[in-house]
Order: C-alpha cells, then sequence, then structure tokens
C-alpha cells in the first residue's frame, strides 16, 4: 500500500491480490481502487469509476467470450486475511483522516488515533510520547491501556531505552521481543517481561524534518513480516498526527510556564502553606508541604514512607483535612499493633457467630472510614494473606464481614505508612509486588530529624512552649549551650524521640533552667529497644549492628568523645568493608546500616568517602 497527502486529502493505493482472491473481497478492493481519489480529484475521479465499469469482468464464474465458464480454484486463507487486513487498514487510516480533519481539540486528536488503533490493530498497548520543547524531557504525554500511574512513570531522556534512540535517530524501531532486549527499559513496569512474549514497534513523529516524539504500540509477538507491515502502517499514522503533536507541543510549553509561576507564587507563599501541627521551614520540610497541597484535593492512593517518628500519621491527618473529604472520617489503624487472627476483622468487620466470642456484627475499618479516609500504619507488618485480602478492596471496592455472605462497597481514600522498604520486600517475597504497586501511586518521604538540622531549634522551642502550658510552667530557658547538644545529636527515635526528650528535662528542671549535665545524661541512657548506649556523635540508626565498633579517640584520652564525623565515618567505611563496597540491595551497606541508600549516598558524599 502506498499513500500520498495533499491539500486535499489523503491518496492511498493498495495493490490487489491475486486473481483467485474471493469474489465478495476482489469486488470490495475494486472499488475502492477505483474510488480511491474521487474526494481530491472530482473529474479524475469520475472518468476512472467510467472506465472501471467499462472494464470486462473478472469474475471467475462469468462466462468467458465463448460462453464457457472456467472452473473455479479456492480460494487461499493467506489471501483472505491479507484482504481482510488491507480493508481494515484503510477503514483506519480512513477514520483518521477525518478525525484529524474535523477536531478541534488537540487531545482529543490524539486519543482518538490511538483508540482507532486498537479497534484496527492487533495493539495490546499504544503511547504517545513528545519532547518537552522547554526541558528537554521526553514523556507520554497520551496512552491507550496504561493506568495514570503506568503513564507517570514513562519519561525518558534522549537515547535512553528505545524510546529515546528513536527520537535520538529518527529513524524507527522494532523490538521483537522485549523480554530479550538489553535496551527495552519497560520504564512504565506495564509489562511482565518474565511471562509475557511482546513485540515492541516505536516510530519518530516528524514535523518538518524535526522530531516532535515517537507513536510506539505494544502487540504480541510475531514474524518479521508482520511486524514490518506494523512499522509500515505506524510510519503512515505518526505523519498524519504530525500537526497535532506540533500544537500539542506548544501547550506543553504554555503548561511549563503556567507550572513554573505557579512555583514561584507558592515559594513566595510557602509559609501560609504549612499545613497544621507540622514545625520547621527546612527545605526536606518544605517539598513535603508541597506534596501534601498538590495531592490533597485528589483522591490518589498515598504512600508515606519514612523512619519512625518522623510525623507520617500527621502527614496523613494534613492530607484528609486538607481535600474534599474532610467533613468525612478520618480513621486510622496501627496493622503491626494487632496479631494476624484480629487483624481481618479490625480491616472487615465480622458477622454474629463468626468466631468464639462474635456476639453481634461488628463494622470495621474500612465500614467506618466510608465516605473519608483510612490510614493504615505499618502497612508493610501485615502478612501475605491479608495483603492478597486488602488488594482485593482496593481493586473492586467491596468486602465481605467475617464470617458473612453480603459484598459491601465502600468510598475511602486509602492513605498508608511504612518504615520498611517495601521495594526491597518485594524483591524478597514478603511483600507483593501488585498491592506494592496500588499504593506506591504518590510516595511522599519523610525525612529523618538528621537530615533537617534546622529545624531541631523550632521544634524544641516549640515543645517547650507546648509542655510548660501543659504543665504550669513558665520561664524555662534553653542556653545556646544545650541548643547545639541537641543539634549534633543524630535523634534515631526522630521527633518522637526530641519530644520525649524534651519532656523530660522540663519535669527535672525545677528552676526554670535546663542544665548541660542533665542533657548528657539524657542523652546517654541505655535505648530500651536496642540496649545500645547511645550518644550525642552518633548519627546511624540505633539499630546498626553490633560487629561495627565505635573508632576510638585519637587525642589520648579515653574519657574524651569521638567527633562526630569520626564515628559516623568509621561505621561507613566498615560496612562497606564488610559488604565489598556494595551500597544497595539485601546485602549492601544501606541495608546493614539500616538506613536509606539515598541518606548513606548523601553521607558518603559530604564525609568525601572514595566508594
Amino acid at each position: 500500500m502506498t499513500w500520498s497527502a495533499g491539500p486535499l486529502g489523503i491518496l492511498f493505493c493498495v495493490p490487489l491480490p491475486v486473481p483467485d482472491a474471493g469474489k465478495g473481497e476482489m469486488a470490495d478492493l475494486q472499488k475502492l481502487e477505483a474510488c480511491r481519489d474521487v474526494r481530491r480529484q472530482p473529474e479524475r475521479g469520475a472518468l476512472r469509476m467510467k472506465r472501471h465499469q467499462e472494464t470486462p469482468s473478472t469474475d471467475p464464474s462469468a462466462p468467458d467470450q465463448k460462453g464457457a465458464a472456467p472452473s473455479t480454484s479456492p480460494v487461499l486463507p493467506s489471501h483472505r486475511q491479507r484482504v481482510r487486513e488491507t480493508v481494515s487498514e484503510l477503514r483506519l487510516l480512513f477514520d483518521l483522516s477525518q478525525v484529524i480533519d474535523h477536531s478541534r481539540d488537540i487531545s482529543h486528536s490524539l486519543e482518538a488515533t490511538l483508540s482507532l488503533m486498537a479497534q484496527h490493530l492487533h495493539m495490546m498497548r499504544g503511547m504517545i510520547t513528545l519532547v518537552s520543547p522547554h526541558t528537554g524531557e521526553i514523556r507520554i504525554e497520551v496512552a491507550h491501556g496504561l493506568n495514570p500511574a503506568e503513564q507517570r512513570r514513562g519519561h525518558y531522556a534522549l537515547g535512553e531505552g528505545v524510546t529515546g534512540r528513536v527520537i535520538q535517530s529518527g529513524q524507527p524501531m522494532v523490538v521483537s521481543n522485549v523480554s530479550a532486549s538489553p535496551i527495552f527499559l519497560n520504564r512504565t513496569r506495564s509489562r511482565d517481561l518474565q511471562k509475557d512474549t511482546i513485540a515492541f514497534i516505536c516510530v519518530p513523529i516528524k514535523f518538518e524534518d524535526e522530531v516532535l516524539g515517537a507513536l510506539s504500540v505494544d502487540r504480541v509477538f510475531a514474524d518479521a513480516v508482520t511486524l514490518e507491515e506494523d512499522e509500515r502502517i505506524l510510519t503512515i499514522i505518526a505523519s498524519m498526527i504530525a500537526h497535532a503533536a506540533r500544537a500539542r507541543q506548544n501547550v506543553m510549553d504554555e503548561r511549563v510556564a503556567a507550572i513554573e509561576e505557579n512555583m514561584r507564587l507558592r515559594n513566595a507563599l510557602s509559609a501560609p502553606l504549612r499545613p497544621h501541627g507540622f514545625v520547621g521551614n527546612s527545605d526536606a520540610m518544605r517539598l513535603v508541604y508541597e506534596q501534601i497541597s498538590q495531592v490533597a484535593p485528589s483522591t490518589t492512593t498515598v504512600l508515606l514512607y519514612g523512619e519512625s517518628g518522623t510525623g507520617k500519621e500527621l502527614a496523613a491527618h494534613a492530607i484528609h483535612s486538607a481535600g474534599k473529604r474532610s467533613k468525612g472520617p478520618f480513621i486510622s489503624l496501627n496493622c503491626a499493633a494487632l496479631p494476624e487472627n484480629l487483624i481481618e476483622s479490625e480491616l472487615f468487620g465480622h458477622e454474629k457467630g463468626a468466631f468464639t466470642g462474635a456476639s453481634g456484627i461488628r463494622k470495621g475499618r474500612f465500614e467506618l472510614a466510608d465516605g473519608g479516609t483510612l490510614f493504615l500504619d505499618e502497612v508493610g507488618e501485615l502478612s501475605l494473606l491479608t495483603q492478597a485480602k486488602l488488594l482485593r478492596v482496593l481493586q473492586e471496592r467491596c468486602f465481605e464481614r467475617l464470617g458473612g455472605t453480603e459484598s459491601l462497597s465502600v468510598d475511602v481514600r486509602i492513605i498508608t505508612a511504612t518504615n520498611r522498604d517495601l521495594a526491597r520486600m518485594v524483591e524478597e517475597g514478603t511483600f507483593r509486588r501488585d498491592l506494592y504497586y496500588r499504593l506506591n501511586v504518590f510516595p511522599i518521604h519523610m525525612p529523618p530529624l538528621r537530615e533537617r538540622q534546622n529545624d531541631i531549634q523550632p521544634l524544641a522551642a516549640y515543645f517547650v512552649d507546648k509542655y510548660a502550658v501543659a504543665n504550669g510552667r513558665s520561664g524555662i530557658r534553653i542556653s545556646l549551650a544545650v541548643m547545639d547538644m541537641l543539634q549534633r545529636y543524630s535523634w534515631p527515635g526522630n521527633i518522637r524521640e526530641l519530644r520525649n526528650v524534651v519532656s523530660r528535662l522540663l519535669l527535672h528542671s525545677l528552676d526554670g533552667a535546663v542544665k548541660e549535665a542533665l542533657v548528657r545524661e539524657t542523652l546517654h541512657e541505655w535505648d530500651n529497644i536496642s540496649g545500645q548506649m547511645v550518644k550525642p556523635t552518633q548519627l546511624l540508626s540505633l539499630s546498626a549492628p553490633a560487629e561495627i565498633p565505635l573508632q576510638a579517640s585519637s587525642r589520648g584520652n579515653d574519657t574524651d568523645l569521638p567527633s562526630l564525623e569520626e564515628n559516623e565515618r568509621a561505621h561507613i567505611l566498615e560496612a562497606l568493608r564488610l559488604t565489598g563496597g556494595r551500597l544497595s540491595g539485601p546485602r549492601g551497606a544501606a541495608a546493614l546500616l539500616k538506613v536509606p541508600r539515598s541518606t548513606l549516598q548523601h553521607r558518603i558524599r559530604k564525609l568525601g568517602i572514595v566508594v
């Protein structure tokens, strides 16, 4: 099939199959051949139609000039199939030309393009990826067969992956089997590379020799000839939508400018944007405030992750209060506080007689949170069985009480929190991959207190005022020396530990002044959880392995404490030695020290450690 575009329409020319094709299908194609250019050149089209009518019939069943009917031969299936595919392609291109000609909505044109392709082609997924003229970033602009989370993950750099290479080179690429291709990134994580046998065809979208983006599709693995035909038809479609893609790029420019202006205004008004209950204005927390204000008005599922005591429940309350469900209930459940045999009843409720002691109907947390928000804290502690039941509720928004048969529907926004590395748990097989993707739609990292040291002083002052008022105290003073000690401490328990320490200091400061010796004694006490001495110089987690020793002081006095950086550097170097320099993974230094990999990388760079 060949084609050309002109000011009045699009000309398609289809080669006719061999004479033994089906009678009806041959007639359809002959008519299409005769009428293909009527729109563009009416007079010429009429003349060709007349010639077609005057041409002797090529129907094998028609009598020849001597009146004898020739013998017929069976129609080959391959010919029939090719006829059907050709007709389908012609219909697709015609429908696309109609959509592009008549649609005034750019987004609708691009979305309709993928929808029509899904109808006429053997397409599993389709994507239109455009280059941002402002930033140069490559993102999926329109998609078919991808959920919003998968589409958001579809971003690439120039030359990265198959899509980035196609846009960089301006040449199409065909990957016959994505599972066997080292350059296929599966950035959207929409394919199972272990099971699926999928071909990926990607062609550039060009406008006046400029590559605007790429058009790509997933289809079931096929032979080389079929994939070549797919590449050909996709190249045609990419040319047809080039004008719409250019217009979309212009909209992207305007959108980026609007976003930048919005960010500028938000930064100027950052203090009012701080959610109620939060203290501190460090860069790390400003990002958290921005994310909360961004996601709160929506119904998107949020995953709050970070160490214990970083304020994840406070963030969940802030999201609920700033959202459209603020007048609805806020129901929370600590998944680590209940045994396995009670967690299902707490989540879904139970009927009378469901188990021993079930004397009546009891509503679960999902039912209680209907119309509002359900906050599941420590979701990483759920068993695989409970994870499966939670996944069903998230997918179908319905459940049955324990011991019941009636299916109950709920309208609940889900916010989850964890201090565990769920991604690593997925790799270890202790957390369901599909549930992880359901929960990790909009992740928010709650930074530990050691990464927001500028906030320690206002937080300490806040807790001093709070507990002073609660206990009828006034005139409490914290000296600069004491504040310096608080800021130098690692706070492995984060804000929760700081709050408890301040509360204790106030109870022992009867004269209104917090003594340095009291602070030092408090911070040096044995931690009840780890059984280790907590020192002001210790930056890493309380649960750091005992095999990693503290570095001895080089001052020659055993009573002198080593410096903050000396101990931290010694911990990191020893962990790197034990793990062979590996940072991530279950046997990496980050896991050994029980800190996030990003935190470890930051400390390595700050301390000048060469890995």
